[in-house]
């Protein structure tokens, strides 16, 4: 796939996690995503599997966790999102690097603000 058909791809994503809809938003992964947040938060760690994905954005979810795409940036099979994320009554600027295979996200890696993650979600 291109840059350009990988962006369209995430910008569906981050569109169907927005408007609530897990199910539309897991369907763009691969079934062996590996999803890996920062931090020691109760959110942070890796993820493999669509299975532990959907158990980690429960927790998001319990905090009302939003993200806004401010910019996508491409290049071949990865794809840069910055955005701002909110949870708990904080925000804080977030860049998710995006690895597509064949159409799919297979990793989604994120630098995030992991002190506001450990306020938010708490420490394991």
């Amino acid at each position: 796939m291109s840059a350009e058909q990988n962006i369209e791809t995430a910008k569906k994503g981050y569109s169907a996690y927005s408007a609530g809809d897990a199910e539309k938003a897991m369907s763009f992964f691969d079934d062996d995503i590996e999803w890996i947040s920062p931090g020691n938060s109760t959110v942070s760690g890796t993820f493999r599997g669509k299975a532990e994905v959907g158990a980690m954005w429960i927790k998001l979810a319990e905090k009302s966790t939003t993200t806004t795409p401010e910019r996508f940036l491409g290049d071949d099979d990865v794809v840069v999102v910055l955005t701002r994320v909110a949870a708990g009554g904080e925000s804080a600027d977030e860049a998710d690097v995006l690895t597509f295979r064949d159409g799919k996200v297979v990793k989604f890696q994120s630098a995030a603000d992991t002190a506001m993650l450990e306020r938010v979600f708490g420490t394991k």
